[in-house]
């Protein structure tokens, strides 16, 4: 995909915001609107694989109640699992 960053960021926000589950959509909508801007385009890339997984894998994987796997295993993920939406303002 060769879309420009700006567009690829809005489209990922709109992804995180809009999961199907409110836990979801609180979660990564708000981490997507804290730190998306600053993601370069690896970061972007891993970012959008994680959203590629069902919640369910996800809050499993944050937390701890199921192992990461070694291909989501990254400092992105790891800002994720520390990231409290509750202090985040869109």
């Amino acid at each position: 995909m060769n879309e420009p960053l700006a567009i690829r960021r809005k489209r990922l926000l709109h992804r995180s915001r809009y999961r199907g589950r409110l836990e979801g959509d609180l979660l990564l909508g708000r981490f997507a609107a804290r730190h998306l801007a600053r993601l370069d385009r690896a970061d972007l890339d891993r970012y959008e694989a994680l959203l590629g997984e069902s919640d369910q894998d996800l809050f499993d994987w944050i937390s701890g109640r199921a192992p990461v796997p070694a291909r989501h295993d990254h400092e992105l993920f790891r800002r994720l699992r520390t990231f409290r939406p509750i202090d985040a303002q869109d």
